[in-house]
C-alpha cells in the first residue's frame, strides 16, 4: 500500500468550486442498481477519490453511512462545505486517504465506488484495498462518464476540437510525473486482479441542464486544462476563447437538456 501519485493529486488542486459547479453528478439509477447487487437497502458506502463529493451526495438518505475518501485537501474542503448545505446528508463524512490506503477497517463496506477517478489510480494496490474493505458479497463500481455529453452536433464538434488541441499542448507542456491508466481497460484489469468473483459492465445515463457557460466551465474542470493555465501556456486561453464563442453560437445561454452517458465497471467480491 502507499499514497496517491503526488502529481495526479496536484493536477486537481485549485479549482474545486468550478469542478463542483460544472461536473455532472452520477445518475440516481446507479444507487438503485448497486443496492440491488449488494442486496442491501441501506448499505455502508465508501466513495474513493470522491473529489468535491458529487458522487458521495447522491447517497444522501439512501445509505446507512457514506465515507468519502479524498487525498486533495482542496477538493475535500469543498465536499464538506457543499454537503453541509444539503438536507439528509448527516450520514456523509469525508476523510483524507488514497485509493491504496483508505485507513478504513476490513470488511467495513457493502459498496465501494470510484467515480471519474480510477484512471488516475495505480490499479493493483487500489483493487487490493477495495477488496480488503469490502465485505463478502460486497460490490465495487468504477464509474466513468463519456465526453462530451449529448448536446448538438456543433457544440460537440467544438468540444472535441478543443480537447484534441489541449491534449497536444499537454504533450508539449504537461507534467511528466502524471500517471494514468486507460479507461477502456478498467474491466479487464478488475477481472485480472482475481479479487472479484463476478464482473460486468453496466450502462446508465442521466439528464442535466446545460448551456454555453456550462460547456466552457466543463472544459475548465479538467485537470489538463488547469495544468496548462497554471503553467501560463498562452494558447490554452486562445482555445478557451474560441470554445466560448462557438458554445455561444451553438448553445446560447438558455439551459437545455444534456444527456450524460455512463459506463460502470462492476466487481462483486
Amino acid at each position: 500500500m502507499g499514497p496517491a501519485v503526488p502529481a495526479n493529486v496536484e493536477r486537481f488542486m485549485g479549482f474545486a468550486e468550478d469542478y463542483d459547479a460544472y461536473r455532472p453528478a452520477p445518475p440516481r439509477a446507479l444507487v438503485d442498481v448497486l443496492r440491488q447487487l449488494a442486496q442491501s437497502e441501506r448499505p455502508r458506502v465508501v466513495d474513493i477519490g470522491c473529489g468535491t463529493g458529487l458522487s458521495s451526495r447522491i447517497w444522501a438518505g439512501l445509505a446507512e453511512s457514506v465515507i468519502g475518501v479524498e487525498p486533495s485537501d482542496d477538493m475535500r474542503r469543498r465536499a464538506e462545505a457543499a454537503t453541509a448545505k444539503l438536507p439528509g446528508c448527516q450520514g456523509i463524512r469525508y476523510q483524507s486517504g488514497a485509493s491504496s490506503e483508505t485507513h478504513l477497517g476490513d470488511a467495513s463496506a457493502d459498496i465501494v465506488t470510484i467515480s471519474q477517478a480510477l484512471h488516475w489510480m495505480p490499479p493493483e494496490p487500489t483493487f487490493r484495498e477495495v477488496a480488503r474493505i469490502l465485505r463478502a458479497g460486497g460490490v465495487f463500481a468504477a464509474v466513468d462518464c463519456d465526453w462530451p455529453p449529448v448536446m448538438n452536433a456543433a457544440a460537440e464538434r467544438a468540444y472535441d476540437d478543443f480537447t484534441a488541441e489541449t491534449r497536444k499542448l499537454e504533450k508539449a507542456h504537461g507534467d511528466a510525473q502524471v500517471q494514468r491508466w486507460a479507461k477502456a481497460e478498467h474491466l479487464q484489469r478488475i477481472r485480472n486482479s482475481g479479487l472479484f468473483g463476478y464482473t460486468r459492465e453496466i450502462l446508465l445515463h442521466s439528464i442535466e441542464q446545460g448551456n454555453a457557460q456550462r460547456l466552457v466551465g466543463l472544459a475548465m474542470s479538467f485537470g489538463g486544462v488547469q495544468t496548462l493555465l497554471k503553467a501560463g501556456v498562452p494558447q490554452v486561453r486562445e482555445l478557451l476563447g474560441r470554445l466560448a464563442q462557438q458554445a455561444q453560437e451553438s448553445l446560447g445561454e438558455t439551459p437545455r437538456p444534456w444527456l450524460f452517458c455512463y459506463r460502470v465497471q462492476v466487481g462483486i467480491k
